[in-house]
């Protein structure tokens, strides 16, 4: 039997020896959550699921609805003999939602967080050359206050909530390790000094050792750098670029530099050992406009949300999600806000070596103190912590060229600061503490409540480009268009990088039923040409204001009952793709006058 979703899951942090854990796992349904004082951890469990699947979709093999307050999975593992004298590191990319992992009986590890991976130390528990029995508990308890995205906290699908993800949903996989090993490093490019700094951290660190990365173009060897290690965890290393190697990345040339990483004993030896890649790419701010490499390029990004109708958040292949990019590309986008969910990594794996721009987000659509809650995405500690763990996988990725924590938050300005205040300001800094490298924009919509917010930005669905026009022809006199329905929510506009962040929408499906659950923005248009003739204004109305830095259509896909797509749920074109394209070709000289 294949395995599903064979390929390597961390591709920026590569080891050769592996084993991919997917495939065929016991699993059990346990909706009272009382599977514990049950048994469910010593014995057998009911049915099988096939992982990295989760149970709610039908590549499953289970293909449950409803909510699951807990779920069990259980599986035998031959460690290979062939590891012996090395650690056993357990890896899980993402499980939704509270995770407890035993082995051989023994509590490993616990883990909050649907979106984000952890990993176990099976030091003293299974070794090589023994079973590994591995038990898994996900609990995922409705109306719990957690970031969820766009997961439905009713029974079924509704607006632009949508089948709920519970338990294992990206790859389970082993590897071994050395007694001191290689955490994975952060890769920072020097676009101006034609350089890399890599900080590589150690975990058990030893004196003595000596950590050296060699950095490499498709000739061979471009700089190598090697330190001795204290007990501080962390070697820093400069990789230098020769002016005739340098090669920086950008959507029309996203150059890789490959990077080896090698760990070694005071004699020499190589005892740990690891590839990665890096991109030499700079992201800026001049006046209004958002850089790259010093120059400014207009990002006509697409809301993506990363939804199958087969793997619900799980793509059903790796051929899948370069899919995507290519659609995406074919249609005139050069980039993407990975909405309301941090996807996979191989995903950005692509984007890297396809040159296509996205925004890190996080998946907490609606996060307030009061009012409207059925969505139960209120703000607690945490959604830092996850967000923390967010960055930290992603920090070394050439195609993030953004960060945004919060989505459409509503914070009334009031005498007062709240929970959300705290939260915003500390999802914020958090990223600035972990990268200075990357605009940061507070929230994206709503409300901006931090001052110091790299960017600006607003939501903006009117569906009369006229109307559409008016509200962003201001922008160049410092005075944006407010998303203001539930009154005053934001701090005054500061003159930062201005961008749409999410428009269109419109809604088109002509073959549904008419009462078929279907629904976009504003009113369908009547014939295909009035939706290119609309879609075309919409985009002209911001490609050719020389105070926007960029804009967001929603969105690439359909989702379910969201049918505001330019391609189906399943991935076939709506329209005529050159034709959705050519509207977003930006007048000449447009952006070199941004700069001004």
């Amino acid at each position: 039997m294949s395995i599903p979703r064979p390929e390597y899951p961390r591709p920026q942090f590569v080891r050769k020896q592996w084993m991919n854990l997917n495939g065929e796992w016991q699993f059990e349904i346990d909706h009272g959550d009382t599977g514990l004082e049950r048994g469910l951890m010593e014995r057998e469990l009911a049915k099988c699921i096939t992982v990295p699947f989760c149970p709610e979709s039908a590549l499953s093999g289970i293909g449950e609805t409803d909510f699951m307050r807990a779920v069990w999975y259980r599986r035998q593992v031959a460690i290979p003999p062939e590891w012996k004298g090395n650690r056993v590191l357990l890896h899980f990319q993402a499980v939704d939602y509270d995770a407890t992992v035993w082995v051989n009986g023994i509590e490993v590890r616990r883990h909050r967080g649907g979106f984000t991976p952890f990993q176990c130390d099976l030091s003293g528990i299974a070794t090589p050359g023994e079973t590994a029995v591995i038990v898994v508990r996900a609990r995922d308890y409705p109306n719990e206050p957690k970031p969820i995205g766009k997961q439905s906290q009713q029974f079924g699908n509704y607006h632009c909530f949508y089948t709920r993800t519970t338990g294992i949903w990206q790859t389970v996989w082993m590897e071994p390790v050395s007694s001191t090993y290689l955490l994975r490093p952060h890769i920072t490019p020097d676009v101006a000094n034609g350089r890399f700094h890599l900080e590589q951290r150690l975990a058990h660190a030893q004196a003595g050792l000596r950590v050296r990365a060699t950095l490499y173009d498709d000739t061979g060897e471009v700089a190598a750098d090697s330190a001795v290690t204290g007990t501080d965890f962390c070697a820093r290393l400069v990789l230098p670029v020769a002016d005739e190697k340098r090669h920086l990345w950008s959507p029309e040339d996203p150059f890789l530099y490959q990077i080896r990483i090698e760990l070694l004993d005071s004699d020499g030896a190589v005892i740990d050992s690891a590839d990665s890649y890096g991109g030499l790419r700079g992201v800026g701010i001049d006046g209004k406009a958002v850089c790259i490499n010093g120059k400014p390029v207009f990002q006509r990004l697409v809301l993506d949300q990363g939804y199958y109708p087969d793997g619900v958040l799980t793509a059903p292949s790796d051929d899948a999600l370069i899919k995507d990019i290519e659609l995406s590309l074919a249609a005139g986008f050069n980039g993407a806000r990975l909405h309301e969910k941090v996807f996979e990594e191989r995903f950005l794996y692509h984007a890297d070596r396809m040159g296509y721009l996205v925004w890190g987000e996080f998946p907490d659509w609606g996060c307030r103190d009061q009012g409207r809650i059925q969505d139960n995405q209120r703000p607690t500690p945490t959604y830092i912590t996850q967000w923390l763990e967010a960055i930290e996988r992603d920090y070394s990725h050439p195609c993030i060229i953004g960060w945004c924590p919060l989505n459409e938050t509503l914070q009334p300005l009031q005498d007062g600061i709240t929970v959300l205040d705290d939260m915003t300001r500390g999802m914020f800094l958090a990223v600035k503490a972990h990268d200075g490298t990357r605009p940061v924009l507070d929230a994206s919509g709503y409300s901006h409540r931090v001052p110091e917010t790299d960017v600006y930005d607003c939501h903006d669905y009117e569906q009369n480009p006229v109307e559409f026009g008016k509200h962003h022809a201001s922008i160049e006199n410092n005075a944006p268009f407010y998303n203001e329905y539930y009154g005053t929510i934001s701090l005054p506009y500061g003159g930062q990088p201005f961008f749409v962040s999410e428009f269109g929408g419109i809604w088109w499906n002509p073959a549904r039923a008419a009462d078929e659950d279907s629904w976009g923005y504003g009113e369908p248009p009547s014939t295909i040409e009035e939706y290119y003739e609309r879609f075309n204004a919409l985009c002209m109305a911001l490609l050719n204001n020389p105070a926007m830095f960029g804009y967001c259509y929603t969105q690439l896909t359909d989702v379910h009952q969201e049918e505001n797509g330019v391609y189906t749920f399943d991935r076939k074109p709506k329209f005529d793709m050159s034709r959705i394209a050519s509207s977003q070709q930006r007048k000449a000289a447009i952006e070199k006058d941004m700069k001004a």
